[in-house]
């Protein structure tokens, strides 16, 4: 029966866009509805999303933002006050154009994200210096009308997190969006153990209406760049677009600096395609719901409730198979929905005091006194957290390229997986001819590297040096 588990997920060396469903599927993450383009987020993907939010909420707030909830509805008089912002998004929106029975005198998009509804209340509650900065962040749904969609990836409806604030001056914004873009770094490579690479996105890849964009960007299994959060320095461009002005110090009416900063349950799809197997899902123990999974063998029904009261007072989250399942079956469906630890919790292995571990990152099985379990438990959670996270480093740095040459660009480009370090001139053109070629777009500019020689793409000096790779 584990055998069958283990076939019914395609091989992601085979077909990655199949495995990646596949274990979305197996492990009990999504599932399919009749709402097209949206998905169901069953409990274990939704409690993955809950272990992130809980983590990034307490950073915010230790930060010292605020949850608010904003309305999901924008008029369209609204959307239209920054033109620049609502033209990035114009092939996404969904509009409501009818309430009830009756046609809406002005139509309302469902929100695709929320500087303008952020704007609109700023200008009426910022009156003075003293109001702000207004530190604030929203956990909500969006919707984005995706022609393609992929579990976690791309959806019509997002979960997602997004923080707007308004600042006195462009010092203190340019810092916030800065403290949040390294706050996602923090938590993507500490908790998810996802190795990424950060800098600044180019003029033309930066988001709709912002002076700069940071971004965060994770090299997937198969070499695929997934940009996995972004923050924004608005400057004053959508303040003055609103009239949002305050009244300084000095008395001179002034207007005010802004950020936006924003995740979503694309993580998820990061985690998986980072680190799982042709096994089904790997989490690493930080976000993991569950951490150990017990599954008892035998009349071991004593020592089983003194091992869930040992990791209880220990705080270790823990998931015991008890049904009738043959232990064959109960491991399979272990390692497919990603328990840092399985437990084999044996009869005769606990005549000799001895309990079996084995590892779901590695399927490594040790053997251990069951009087030291707490204590190998705790250690092979810290282990498994750092082996993923360097695995999946070593893994990204052996895929990412150099090209001195356009020739040498191409030829990366069509035999190798993963991203390709250039200078580049700081024309778009260079851009668009690069993704045109070979479907490559620029992930974020290289900083702290010393920048000598000639854009490949067009012969002229380079002023930067960027990544290149194909995304999701």
């Amino acid at each position: 029966m584990k055998e069958k588990l283990v076939k019914d997920i395609t091989s992601r060396d085979v077909d990655f866009a199949r495995w990646y469903t596949d274990v979305c599927r197996k492990a009990e993450l999504v599932n399919y509805s009749n709402v097209k383009g949206s998905m169901i987020i069953e409990p274990l993907g939704y409690a993955i999303w809950e272990n992130m939010q809980k983590v990034l909420d307490k950073m915010f707030k230790e930060t010292g933002h605020e949850n608010v909830q904003f309305p999901m509805f924008i008029p369209e008089s609204l959307l239209n006050v920054e033109k620049e912002h609502i033209e990035g998004f114009a092939p996404e929106v969904a509009w409501v154009t009818y309430g009830g029975n009756e046609k809406l005198e002005e139509r309302m998009c469902v929100r695709p994200t929320s500087e303008v509804l952020f704007c609109d209340y700023y200008k009426n509650v910022i009156k003075t210096y003293r109001d702000l900065p207004k530190l604030y962040n929203q956990w909500c749904t969006i919707v984005r009308w995706e022609k393609t969609t992929r579990p976690f990836l791309r959806s019509r409806e997002i979960l997602w997190q997004e923080g707007h604030t308004m600042h006195r001056t462009s010092e203190e914004a340019k810092e916030e969006t800065l403290r949040m873009f390294n706050i996602y770094k923090k938590f993507q490579e500490e908790y998810l153990a996802l190795p990424v690479i950060t800098g600044k996105k180019t003029e033309k890849e930066k988001f709709a209406g912002a002076e700069v964009t940071y971004t965060i960007e994770a090299m997937m299994y198969d070499g695929y760049a997934l940009q996995n959060g972004t923050s924004h320095y608005f400057g004053d461009h959508f303040a003055k677009a609103f009239d949002i002005k305050f009244q300084d110090e000095d008395n001179t009416l002034k207007t005010p600096f802004q950020t936006s900063w924003g995740v979503s349950t694309r993580m998820i799809g990061g985690l998986i395609m980072t680190h799982s197997d042709d096994h089904g899902l790997v989490l690493p123990p930080k976000i993991a719901p569950y951490k150990v999974i017990i599954i008892p063998i035998g009349d071991v029904s004593k020592k089983l409730e003194d091992l869930k009261s040992k990791l209880n007072d220990k705080g270790i989250t823990f998931k015991s198979d008890e049904s009738k399942k043959s232990p064959g079956f109960k491991f399979a469906e272990a390692e497919v929905k990603g328990y840092p630890i399985r437990i084999e919790l044996g009869k005769r292995d606990l005549e000799n005091n001895k309990v079996t571990l084995v590892r779901r990152d590695t399927l490594e099985k040790i053997t251990i006194l069951y009087d030291d379990i707490i204590i190998e438990i705790e250690k092979l959670l810290e282990t498994i957290q750092n082996d993923m996270f360097n695995r999946a480093k070593k893994r990204r740095d052996s895929m990412i390229y150099e090209a001195n040459s356009y020739e040498e660009l191409l030829e990366i480009a069509k035999n190798k997986k993963g991203f390709i370090k250039i200078n580049w001139c700081g024309n778009s053109a260079c851009e668009d001819k690069i993704k045109e070629d070979t479907a490559f777009k620029s992930r974020c500019l290289i900083e702290n590297e010393k920048v000598t020689g000639c854009c490949p793409v067009c012969g002229k000096k380079a002023t930067t040096r960027i990544y290149i790779g194909k995304q999701y």
